[in-house]
């Protein structure tokens, strides 16, 4: 995949410019993709354990969407995050598939996010993982899991042929308010 499919694995997911977080982001291939999309108004909380990693995302920021205001931390995610503003969505791409257990890891972003904030997934498309891709989630599997960990109006907004697993697929949900109403 290159910038083009990450950019339409979340454009539909992605509405106004507002702030938003990156879970799990590597070197930044779909932060660099939310930096596209946000443009200069939009500010990027990116967070991934991988320093070095999070260096190299910071050049390709500079370079690529020097206006965009990127802000890298260095977390693991499997523990509380970070304090972070109230945030409009998150883009959890290819981190999920590595939790046995996500219900904890989508409490923490259901937290993180304002009342409607959205919540974009990009996971493999199936159940049954190898060792590079333990834990993946297939999209019928996120419904399930998104009603049960207080998300709401999930949908499935793109696919994309993989090599890995067959299939990758984007799918948009928001925080459910308090009452559970969508």
């Amino acid at each position: 995949m290159d910038h083009a499919d990450h950019v339409a694995l979340l454009e539909k997911g992605v509405a106004g410019p507002g702030i938003w977080a990156d879970l799990g982001s590597g070197t930044g291939a779909f932060t660099l993709a939310l930096a596209d999309l946000l443009g200069p108004e939009g500010e990027i909380y990116s967070l991934d354990k991988d320093a070095g990693a999070l260096r190299q995302q910071e050049r390709a920021m500079r370079s690529r969407f020097p206006d965009v205001r990127v802000h890298t931390l260095v977390t693991n995610l499997a523990r509380p995050f970070p304090q972070l503003p109230a945030l409009d969505g998150v883009v959890a791409a290819n981190v999920l598939h590595f939790f046995r257990d996500k219900e904890p890891v989508l409490g923490r972003i259901r937290a993180a996010l304002k009342p409607k904030g959205r919540l974009l997934l990009v996971e493999y498309n199936a159940d049954h993982g190898n060792p590079w891709v333990p834990y993946p989630l297939s999209y019928r599997a996120w419904e399930a899991l998104a009603a049960r960990s207080g998300f709401a109006g999930t949908r499935l907004m793109e696919t994309r042929p993989s090599r890995h697993l067959r299939e990758i697929y984007a799918a948009m949900a928001w925080r459910a308010d308090p009452a559970g109403d969508e």
